[in-house]
């Protein structure tokens, strides 16, 4: 069984970390280390007023002028980084760091699973991480589960949950 716990929005959150003065501003992120920086995440206020993913800062500023744009933190995303990584060995010992924001954990003892990941989401919840959980036979499963998670999903039978789930996401 594994399980996957997912920070959706890894980059904006670990920007936005110790910034709780934005909360309520449409908020977007830039790496500033490319030739041409463009808007790679934002947060939901930032989308409702029309800002997308992929534009410029200057066409997300056409949007609104209120769009604040940050740029990508490094020294935060480690520290999010090694916060998920701590978390996560609090559910098993087989913890892998599998990309930017994503551990996967592979359990040897099933019992209470799910109470324990809702555990762990709500420990990352009070150090000011959201994130999400997927719990399922195989880590593609789980993984697939932890972005439609709000805030933990258990999958039991993958065929049902797969055939639930729009083409988009499997793609």
């Amino acid at each position: 069984m594994f399980a996957t716990i997912c920070v959706p929005n890894f980059y904006l959150q670990a920007a936005l970390r110790h910034e709780s003065e934005l909360a309520g501003k449409p908020v977007a992120l830039i790496d500033d280390q490319v030739p041409k920086a463009v808007i790679m995440q934002l947060n939901q206020i930032a989308e409702s007023v029309g800002v997308r993913s992929g534009m410029t800062p200057s066409q997300g500023l056409a949007r609104s002028l209120e769009l604040i744009v940050k740029t990508r933190v490094r020294a935060q995303e480690r520290l999010l980084t090694q916060l998920l990584l701590h978390f996560s060995y609090t559910l098993a010992p087989y913890v892998e760091a599998t990309a930017p924001g994503i551990c996967t954990v592979q359990f040897t003892d099933y019992r209470d699973l799910a109470p324990k990941a809702e555990r762990m989401i709500a420990q990352l919840a009070a150090a000011g991480i959201a994130a999400r959980a997927g719990l399922a036979q195989t880590a593609d499963i789980s993984l697939l589960a932890a972005h439609l998670a709000r805030p933990v999903l258990q999958v039991g039978d993958a065929k049902t949950f797969l055939a639930s789930l729009p083409l988009e996401t499997l793609l």
